[in-house]
């Protein structure tokens, strides 16, 4: 199985490997193995729900080409969210330099209004 499939699984569990889950749904796990599969889909609700989701899908390439679909949606998601992030950012280096600077000349006007007083 190609290995694109398990981008959008990277890190969704701990328990079961991801392999192991893309080989139960694509029939190519011994009855023991199957039988450990259930028995943790038992224990975790969520993924039993989107397991049998994938499994009413028609056709291995359909699967494929639905996982592929929402890896592309994740990551134009990610670099949409990260691009607007960085359009938030205020370029530091001018307005921090700025404002280190008008400071200063505050600092040294006040020094030599407090000195012509005394």
């Amino acid at each position: 199985m190609n290995n694109d499939l398990l981008n959008i699984l990277s890190n969704s569990n701990k328990d079961i490997d991801n392999q192991k889950l893309m080989d139960y749904l694509s029939g190519k796990l011994s009855e023991q193995e199957k039988h450990e599969v259930e028995m943790w889909m038992i224990d975790n609700d969520f993924e039993n729900e989107a397991l049998e989701g994938l499994q009413q899908m028609s056709g291995n390439k359909k699967l494929e080409g639905y996982v592929d679909q929402l890896n592309k949606e994740l990551h134009q998601y990610i670099k949409q969210k990260k691009d607007r992030r960085e359009k938030r950012k205020i370029n530091n280096g001018f307005w921090v330099y700025t404002a280190i600077a008008f400071i200063l000349i505050i600092i040294i006007l006040a020094y030599m209004v407090i000195s012509r007083i005394h």
